[in-house]
């Protein structure tokens, strides 16, 4: 299929782009379309209006902070896989990105496209939200920042107002001391996940999250995380209790996802 009929306007600047959506419905924004445009092509989506950001050079910045590092939200994820950004974590930002679909949609999505959309299967929305980041909106009332917790509200929903946009993605920079470990199921490279699981273990900052994605709704952390890492919770028990919408298939291939993420986070601890 072919999409219906809009017109595409060129943002030059944050500002212009806010202003260029207006809170209208009809228009929606577009950096990498890699989700928008097949959802185009399946008219699923039929806006009047794109207003095209791939050209704010506000969203393609990396401003290093004290306890953080900003990325702007039109950064692809091929920039974070080829390590050319710096990393607030590790080293594991451009394993997130590398696991991201095939190279030719990693050239063109975009982080803060990808978190927008709010695919509960997608990579950057449970490994974000596991890292504990937050994101900086643009809009008609000004600026705010909201944690993924509460920006993701369901599947492809979030907290996002009408003409708001993502400016950047806050993470919060990890030691050398945090471990960190991911685990996706796919039926084959490419392909979105059936369940994945992101773990957090940051000793020097207090910080222990186990987050379960690929739910169809949005990202869950479960209770007991420490436990969980530490081997003295089950991840089957947790998984049951935490996940019960999910079908007795669905939560025994989380609760295998959510092992071998744990798995995946002792092993680098012993390297």
């Amino acid at each position: 299929m072919k999409p219906g009929r809009f017109d595409l306007v060129l943002a030059g600047s944050c500002g212009e782009a806010v202003s260029l959506l207006g809170g209208r419905e009809e228009a929606k924004p577009v950096a990498g379309s890699q989700s928008l445009g097949p959802m185009l092509n399946l008219r699923l989506a039929r806006p009047a209006v794109l207003v095209d950001l791939s050209g704010c050079a506000e969203l393609r910045g990396v401003t290093e902070q004290a306890g953080s590092v900003v990325y702007g939200a039109a950064l692809t994820h091929a920039e974070f896989e080829d390590g050319g950004l710096v990393d607030a974590t590790p080293g594991w930002l451009p394993q997130i990105a590398r696991r991201i679909a095939y190279r030719a949609v990693r050239n063109r999505g975009t982080v803060g496209g990808s978190l927008a959309h709010a695919d509960p299967a997608a990579d950057w929305v449970v490994t974000l939200r596991a890292l504990g980041a937050s994101v900086l909106l643009a809009g008609p009332e000004g600026e705010r920042e909201i944690a993924l917790d509460a920006f993701f509200t369901g599947a492809l929903a979030t907290a996002l107002g009408p003409g708001e946009i993502i400016r950047a993605v806050r993470v919060p920079r990890r030691g050398a001391g945090a471990r960190w470990g991911y685990w996706k199921f796919c039926r084959k490279l490419g392909e979105f996940a059936k369940a994945s699981a992101a773990v957090l273990a940051d000793p020097e900052r207090g910080e222990f999250a186990v987050v379960a994605g690929a739910i169809e709704r949005a990202p869950v952390a479960l209770p007991e995380a420490q436990a969980l890492i530490e081997g003295r919770a089950d991840p089957r028990v947790v998984v049951e209790e935490a996940l019960p919408f999910l079908p007795p298939e669905r939560r025994a291939l989380q609760a295998t996802a959510t092992a071998r993420a744990i798995a995946a986070l002792r092993e680098g601890e012993s390297e």
